[in-house]
């Protein structure tokens, strides 16, 4: 896939239930499902920088997939860490070597990044960082997978927003597993 001419895009690109968690209330994420045909590889040739949280970074942004996993996840996981990493935290001062520390100037920083000659960013999370970007205004496409299942309890994607975000829709995908892929930009009147 060519680099992007233009400035690089931040995308947060999510799984997500149908009653939006991200996570079950034990930190769970077997409800989500990866299947080929849902393009998840196709996305992370589209990126070449991976953004995280230091929770999110500390679960997975090393993660080693088991034997047992699908070749396609091997494949994914595979992917997934060839991307450079930033990891943005308030608290944590010093990096695994792994990953770039971001602990302020946040705004600042993304602009860098998104100036710089290369492929897309992906907003990995977690929640606190997803709400971070939000409300800088630095997220320039939301493209999220509503999976089947309600939770009922878990951490929401969306917290302590108290500020309208208009979206526009530009594109859906259903999938045989039940998923709908759901993608928005801002809209022109933010």
């Amino acid at each position: 896939m060519a680099i992007n001419e233009s400035a690089r895009r931040v995308i947060l690109d999510l799984a997500v239930t149908l009653d939006g968690f991200i996570e079950g209330p034990n930190g769970e994420v077997d409800w989500c499902i990866m299947e080929s045909d849902m393009g998840f590889i196709n996305f992370l040739n589209q990126i070449d920088t991976i953004l995280y949280g230091r929770k999110s970074y500390d679960l997975w942004g090393q993660y080693i997939p088991i034997n047992d996993d699908s070749d396609n996840e091997k494949e994914i996981w595979k992917l997934v860490h060839s991307k450079k990493k930033y990891v943005f935290s308030r608290t944590q001062k010093e990096s695994d070597n792994q990953a770039i520390l971001i602990n302020d100037n946040i705004v600042e920083e993304v602009n860098k990044l998104k100036k710089k000659p290369g492929r897309d960013i992906w907003l990995y999370g977690g929640a606190s960082l997803i709400t971070t970007f939000i409300k800088l205004g630095l997220v320039d496409e939301f493209r999220l997978s509503v999976h089947p299942v309600i939770l009922g309890e878990g951490k929401p994607l969306f917290i302590d927003i108290k500020k309208r975000v208009n979206l526009r829709l530009i594109d859906t995908k259903r999938f045989y597993s039940g998923v709908v892929q759901l993608c928005y930009h801002l809209n022109d009147s933010n």
